[in-house]
């Protein structure tokens, strides 16, 4: 594989792997060794990709799959279930009332199944239907379901966190 090719993929796909890892870090699972797992496995799979999808594609699908299964191997070990600390957003982009609509809004993704919130990720990196479901391998009106169904829990779990303050 010629390198340059390969740092080309992951220049251009670094913020997104980042992000879902930061969705997925749970101590001792930090951001940062998910991300180099995540490289690891590209680089070890790229002879093998066969263009069948998109390049953007087989990252996401990638990162999804090397960041649930440490996960799972986390918490096998340690019986416990995750939490999601990792979604960021620059205190002087938002004011209090934004923040703490964010904050429920973590807090409710982190409320989600798995199957779900891997969904939800997606989404959030502005991912279209078709591309979702090339990587989730479920159809496009599928995920269009499950996301209309995640939307309802959500928008119904943000507004109890958010009368409950």
């Amino acid at each position: 594989m010629e390198t340059s090719a390969f740092e080309k993929i992951i220049q251009n796909s670094k913020a997104s792997i980042y992000r879902i890892c930061k969705i997925y870090a749970v101590k001792p699972l930090e951001p940062q060794d998910l991300f180099q797992e995540v490289v690891l496995q590209v680089w070890k799979s790229y002879a093998s990709f066969k263009g069948k999808s998109g390049v953007k594609t087989w990252i996401y699908r990638i990162a999804l799959n090397v960041c649930m299964s440490s996960k799972l191997k986390l918490e096998k070990h340690r019986h416990q279930s995750m939490k999601l600390t990792s979604i960021r957003i620059e205190a002087e982009q938002i004011n209090e009332e934004e923040k703490a609509r964010f904050d429920a809004l973590r807090a409710c993704i982190n409320e989600l199944k798995e199957g779900e919130r891997s969904l939800v990720v997606l989404y959030l990196e502005e991912l279209s239907y078709a591309e979702i479901s090339e990587i989730l391998g479920i159809t496009e009106n599928h995920v269009a379901v499950k996301m209309k169904r995640i939307r309802k829990k959500l928008f119904g779990c943000i507004i109890k966190k958010i009368e409950n303050e």
